[in-house]
């Protein structure tokens, strides 16, 4: 049936996203370094109102703090949420599934409101090399995690019909 196919989609994706979330939180945590380390050198030579905002990058644009800090919070929580995913698929029953997927969901979110400040940073232009990675690492797990979402929506389906035909029983 389509569980046998939907927990191997959903298995793979989740290791998928592990790895593209992994490598957003180490571009991420480069970048507030490196933000981190110049940001007082460059910073001086602002006017006014460019000196005072709380999240200024020395590279990129005025999108560029908000888009690595959600970046980076996007990585972090989707991180661990394919790690326990991992842990709910393999299990592949309805409680575990209802938790993974809704962590699933709530990486999306995250993952998806990234994106945004990504789109943009794109559109503003000005930005650096490392920048653009990031800024297609995420776009490629935005849709890596959307798939992974849907695999795990189909299971939730799947096991919500077996067991109304069990009678109620897991």
């Amino acid at each position: 049936m389509a569980s046998g196919a939907s927990k191997s989609a959903a298995f793979m994706l989740l290791i998928l996203n592990m790895g593209l979330y992994f490598l957003m939180i180490v571009i991420g945590s480069w970048a507030i370094n490196h933000g981190i380390e110049r940001s007082r050198e460059t910073a001086a030579t602002l006017t006014i109102p460019a000196r005072i905002f709380p999240i200024y990058f020395p590279m990129g644009n005025l999108a560029t703090g908000f888009f690595i800090i959600l970046s980076l919070l996007a990585g972090v929580v989707g991180f661990t949420c394919s790690i326990t995913g991992l842990n709910n698929v393999f299990l592949w029953n309805a409680p575990n599934l209802h938790a993974a997927y809704a962590s699933a969901l709530a990486s999306l979110s995250l993952t998806l409101l990234a994106l945004g400040f990504a789109c943009k940073e794109i559109n503003i232009g000005w930005t650096d090399s490392a920048l653009r990675s990031l800024e297609v690492v995420t776009i490629i797990v935005s849709g890596t995690q959307l798939l992974c979402t849907v695999a795990i929506h189909v299971g939730v389906e799947d096991a919500v019909a077996r067991q109304k035909n069990l009678g109620g029983r897991y």
